[in-house]
């Protein structure tokens, strides 16, 4: 079935052009008159002005231009200049320019006053469209609008209409779909489903980039002849693999599977018993893996798809931050376990966590609020799981997912000394560093070292780099921080006592500054 949407002829324009929302004629409102309520523009730039009769104060009102994802609310879009926005009683010139465009481009601005709008409609040059493929979408200019026509293959967003359509010669992402009245915010009523062949018409823009067209206008549909309804289970796929069975329905001559080259190795399928699908995956010993498996049927003169993705669910890796940072951008799940170094912005637990190998930036803990309500903070030694993501260059990690954590307390030296032993319970304290010795008075590779408030003093039996330092990897690290007495040093660690002497064990550097 095919149905056909309004695409505007330049004569049906401009008689919206020429049409008021109010019974009156527009341009002989009592309150305020135009000398035209249309204006014109050339295609190569240049101005023109008309004259504002008004017997009371007026302005132009702001309203919310949209072009590409940049939302601005002013009187004009960003390509009209208007001498004023704003006038008194009287008779003002009100002149408007433009720059040279490409293509033709219009836009319905309204003049408020005396509780009454005048509605006044600038067009520069003859807006054109251009039937071109998907490929020439994305070599073209922005700001020119297209007329392409593709199949679904994937639908981000229900409400505004985000979905991606693919010709075989490239992928356009579709940011907005107005309805078959114009009106935003009413993608489901067009019906549009993965699969679909759709025809669009809308202007190009290039976004961190990604080749969009914005806001289209759907001018046909074509119904897929075939439609994956559902799998037999919304869940990844097992570590260990497993079965999962898709439900296709299918009015053409047969159905065709197509598993992509690089998943073939790990996904099979088992069986084709009328309209299900039976795929098989084998046990996962890397990452996290996803795969869109696409369905075909035809009719004899036309071929027509439907997509699903199967995933799977992939062994976790237990990483150091500097194994983390190196790993490639993908799918894998890595477990990270160090010292909350900063929080950036705890609404959505983005934060900085390090090890002794290296420090790493966490782009969020949960969901939002998650961060908050787990009570997490600075000092913190906190364990999540997540993928090795990346943005302009700098590696992060990106769906984080919190695992467990160590609460840490700030405690004062003199605080530190009444605490009970306890290996469980962790404090982080500060103080200057009043020598670089040992009990024996020597000098030594771990970073044992006397630190005072002044007053009380306390013994730090080995600074090390960072959580989770072992063997020769605690060495070493006073001298490579440059710590040096009369450092004011901040360490995380817990209390134990030894022969009488209290002491900070399992000594964690946070952080240390030199002194003045």
């Amino acid at each position: 079935m095919k149905l056909r949407y309004l695409i505007p002829s330049f004569v049906a324009a401009l008689t919206m052009f020429v049409s008021c929302s109010d019974d009156n004629d527009p341009t002989y409102l009592d309150e305020v008159r135009l000398s035209s309520s249309f204006v014109s523009l050339p295609v190569d730039g240049g101005n023109t002005t008309i004259t504002v009769t008004a017997n009371g104060d007026w302005a132009l009102q702001p309203q919310k231009w949209i072009a590409g994802k940049d939302t601005t609310v002013a009187a004009t879009p960003k390509w009209l200049t208007v001498s004023t926005v704003s006038g008194g009683a009287g008779e003002t010139q009100l002149t408007f320019s433009a720059d040279a465009t490409l293509d033709g481009r219009r836009c319905e601005l309204l003049l408020n006053c005396g509780g009454k709008t005048q509605h006044i409609n600038v067009l520069q040059g003859l807006p054109t469209v251009s039937n071109a493929t998907c490929a020439e979408v994305i070599a073209g200019p922005d700001s020119k609008t297209y007329r392409v026509t593709g199949t679904v293959t994937k639908i981000a967003n229900t409400t505004y209409g985000n979905w991606y359509l693919n010709d075989e010669t490239g992928e356009v992402y579709i940011y907005g779909t107005l309805d078959a009245k114009g009106n935003e915010k009413n993608f489901l009523s067009l019906g549009i489903e993965v699969g679909d062949e759709v025809t669009v018409e809308g202007p190009k823009t290039t976004y961190n980039g990604t080749v969009e067209l914005v806001n289209v206008t759907v001018v046909n549909i074509n119904k897929s002849l075939i439609k994956v309804d559902s799998l037999s289970t919304t869940d990844p796929l097992p570590v260990e693999g497993g079965d999962v069975m898709a439900y296709v329905t299918c009015k053409g001559n047969g159905i065709s599977v197509e598993i992509p080259e690089d998943a073939k190795d790990w996904l099979f399928i088992n069986a084709i018993t009328g309209n299900t699908v039976t795929f098989h995956a084998l046990p996962n010993e890397g990452g996290d893996r996803e795969t869109t498996v696409v369905f075909k049927t035809t009719d004899g003169k036309k071929n027509y798809t439907s997509e699903v993705s199967i995933s799977q669910k992939g062994a976790i890796v237990a990483a150091t931050v500097e194994e983390f940072l190196a790993a490639e951008v993908g799918n894998t799940q890595y477990r990270l376990t160090g010292v909350i170094k900063s929080v950036a912005k705890a609404e959505y637990g983005n934060i900085y966590i390090a090890d002794y190998t290296g420090e790493a930036y966490i782009y969020g803990v949960g969901a939002k609020g998650d961060f908050e309500k787990l009570g997490l903070k600075e000092g913190d030694i906190v364990t999540i799981v997540g993928k090795r993501g990346e943005y302009k260059g700098s590696a992060q990690m990106t769906g984080g997912q919190y695992e467990s954590h160590i609460s840490v307390t700030d405690v004062t030296i003199a605080e530190f000394l009444t605490k009970a032993d306890d290996k469980n319970v962790y404090y982080r304290v500060k103080g200057e560093v009043k020598d670089l010795l040992d009990n024996k008075g020597k000098e030594n590779d771990y970073g044992n070292l006397h630190m005072t408030d002044g007053t009380n003093e306390l013994y730090v039996y080995g600074c090390y780099p960072g959580y989770g330092a072992t063997g020769d990897a605690r060495k070493g690290f006073i001298k490579a921080a440059g710590i040096e007495v009369g450092d004011e040093l901040t360490m995380i660690g817990y209390k134990d006592t030894y022969n009488g002497l209290v002491e900070l064990c399992g000594g964690i550097y946070f952080s240390h500054k030199k002194a003045e």
